[in-house]
Formats: C-alpha cells, sequence, structure tokens
C-alpha cells in the first residue's frame, strides 16, 4: 500500500516504510496466548522410584579383617600379631577356596605405606578381594 502526500507537487511516489503496528498487535496477542497456555502445559510425569535402603556390612566368617595401629601394631581378626605371622597367614588364607574377603582396617594417623606394604603382602600371596572398612561417624 502506498499512502499519498498532502503536498501539491505531482511527484507521487510510493512509501518505503512499513508499517509497524499490525506486527506490533500480532505479537502481543501471540503474547498473551502464550501467557495464558504456559500453566497449562506444565504437567508431572509420575514415576514409581525404587527405594534405598542401607544397612551396616555384616562380616561374614569367611572374612579376615587386618588392622594397622599407628604404633606399628598388626591385627589379625582382632589378635596382634607379628610381622612374620601375618606373612604366614596371609598365604595360608590366599590357599583357601574360595578366597576370602580381606578388610583392611587402618587407624588415621597411619601412614599409607604401611597400608599399601600390608596390601602388597596380600596381592602377593595371591588374595584378590581386598577393601577398606571405614568408620564413617568419625569426623
Amino acid at each position: 500500500m502506498a499512502f499519498g502526500s498532502f503536498s501539491k507537487g505531482g511527484h507521487d511516489t510510493p512509501m518505503a516504510e512499513i508499517n509497524m503496528i499490525p506486527l506490533i498487535d500480532v505479537m502481543l496477542v501471540l503474547l498473551v496466548i502464550f501467557i495464558v497456555t504456559a500453566p497449562l502445559l506444565t504437567h508431572a510425569v509420575k514415576i514409581d522410584l525404587p527405594k534405598a535402603s542401607s544397612s551396616p556390612n555384616v562380616t561374614k566368617p569367611e572374612n579376615i579383617q587386618l588392622g594397622l595401629r599407628a604404633d606399628g601394631q598388626l591385627f589379625w581378626n582382632g589378635e596382634s600379631v607379628e610381622e612374620s605371622v601375618m606373612n604366614e597367614r596371609i598365604a595360608a588364607a590366599a590357599k583357601l577356596s574360595p578366597q576370602p574377603e580381606v578388610h583392611i582396617r587402618a587407624e588415621r594417623q597411619v601412614h599409607y605405606e604401611r597400608v599399601a606394604k600390608l596390601m602388597s603382602q596380600a596381592a602377593k600371596a595371591g588374595l584378590t578381594r581386598i577393601g577398606f572398612v571405614t568408620d564413617p561417624s568419625a569426623p
């Protein structure tokens, strides 16, 4: 659409401007429609999630509890032992079928080198199921 001007000259040239009013009206109508319909589109999907429960790790009789104290004392299932006796018992446990799990408990002040050495002795003997026991209540 071309609109004329009120000038008396005989130059009838079309306007080269875009009329923005209809575009703004359409945009506002769409905005109102989206505002009204947006709350209707939110719907919840009901999902049955699995229930998780936690229980303390119960030590089975075939598990071996190895303990390390900061002063260098070694324990086999709560019994204080010397390092040579520990090596003999680890070798004997590796020959059992099925192999027992080894649970290592170490005090907080024990150097990691001692823990790694004990793990290495168990692995060299052939024990493959080695784990750490932690105390979650400790700070």
